[in-house]
């Protein structure tokens, strides 16, 4: 193992260190069960007080009655019985439905797009399971190691503990983890950030570890509904059918036309494809239809015609209930970082970097303000409800919820 952990301190920009812990300090790795913190854990298992956590954060049984999840936990356990690493599983399933499930389903109400990833890290990883080790070790007496396609190195001209962008951009995550609380970047120990997944396949079949051939993990049940395309069905088991009009209008007279009706504002996001059969003989109406705007006082859905139409695009975008990851004052860096060119954004994980031109400060500074950020490019259907994530080019300084206006 010592050889892979030797990569983590040589794969450093200049200006940081990666700090490592000592042989005798405790050491909780977060498995999930796929290879990335099956790779992880592996890198630590060799230290005295390293063992697994496994957390279960959603129920629902199966036809054969088992959790949904029984499968995941059954290979965690399996990598640490591989790794003579002792492993717990621990419940946070309550903790989950109060601070991600329920605030997902209210957003959706509203008729804004939720990012439940990000609130799950916020709230479950790095919220839940850090006070639950907190009680159980004492705060500041371990390292919580996870899975992430991201870095947490320490700043050595400012000793400040910094979050940075994964060295594989295809896989980095640290979008995922922006509205983590800054205070607990001190201990938490981020391997897979040093690697590419090519990489970390390859350490899990050289060490011959149970998960090496295991495909990635789309998450948790749920989610996982989302990807085969089922996540409308699970959501109308919990939203309200709330039919409303689907509607264009006249840019010039501004009136209504009616052309269909939705299920619910929940139903569509911003930029998202309409299959409304439109007359396509006249080429006024011909072509693929997109949401452009949800009107939450009216119940309707705005579509217009064709995916590239300027009324998707915007080159401004406000940002609330900022969460910062930066010690300094983060509105003069971020002054300071525009002037110099540096300061990007991103509201989607995995896109190229937006240049920021521009931040005006619209409501109080502090945290829960606003910001507007005025882009050098305009960009696609930012829909309301995700997060806008706001890096110095490698370095996120933190991220807020974008809202309409």
């Amino acid at each position: 193992m010592q050889r892979y952990l030797e990569v983590l301190g040589k794969r450093l920009p200049q200006g940081f260190k990666q700090l490592q812990p000592s042989k005798h300090d405790n050491i909780i790795i977060s498995m999930s069960s796929g290879v990335d913190s099956s790779v992880s854990a592996a890198l630590y298992s060799s230290f005295p007080n390293a063992r697994g956590v496994y957390m279960r954060n959603w129920s629902n049984k199966e036809n054969d009655g088992k959790n949904c999840d029984e499968k995941d936990w059954k290979d965690a356990e399996n990598v640490a019985k591989y790794l003579n690493l002792p492993i717990d599983m621990v419940n946070f399933e309550k903790e989950y439905w109060i601070d991600v499930f329920e605030p997902m389903l209210t957003n959706y109400e509203l008729g804004v797009t939720p990012n439940p990833d990000v609130l799950c890290n916020r709230y479950i990883k790095f919220g839940s399971l850090k006070r639950k080790l907190d009680e159980q070790y004492g705060t500041d007496n371990y390292w919580l190691v996870t899975g992430h396609y991201s870095r947490i190195l320490q700043n050595v001209a400012t000793t400040q503990f910094e979050l940075l962008r994964g060295l594989d951009t295809g896989k980095d995550q640290s979008y995922y983890l922006s509205q983590v609380n800054a205070s607990t970047l001190n201990q938490v120990l981020l391997p897979m950030g040093h690697f590419n997944k090519k990489e970390v396949r390859s350490i899990a079949q050289d060490l011959k570890l149970p998960t090496a051939e295991k495909p990635d993990s789309q998450g948790i049940c749920f989610v996982n509904n989302s990807q085969q395309g089922k996540f409308k069905s699970f959501l109308k088991e919990y939203l309200p059918i709330e039919k409303g009009n689907v509607i264009t209008i006249d840019p010039v007279t501004g009136n209504k036309t009616v052309w269909g009706q939705h299920n619910g504002l929940w139903s569509y996001t911003l930029g998202q494809k309409m299959g409304l059969a439109m007359p396509q003989g006249d080429p006024k109406y011909r072509g693929t239809w997109f949401v452009a705007e949800k009107l939450k006082d009216t119940n309707e859905i705005v579509i217009v015609q064709g995916r590239e139409n300027k009324k998707l695009y915007r080159d401004n975008v406000f940002l609330k209930n900022m969460t910062w990851l930066v010690r300094d004052n983060p509105l003069q860096l971020i002054q300071d970082s525009i002037k110099k060119g540096s300061l990007f954004m991103q509201y989607r994980s995995l896109q190229d970097p937006i240049v920021i031109e521009k931040c005006n400060i619209c409501r109080d500074q502090e945290n829960g303000g606003q910001l507007e950020l005025i882009l050098k490019t305009s960009q696609r259907a930012m829909a309301p409800g995700q997060y806008g994530c706001l890096y110095i080019q490698d370095r996120i300084i933190g991220s807020g919820t974008i809202v309409s206006e």
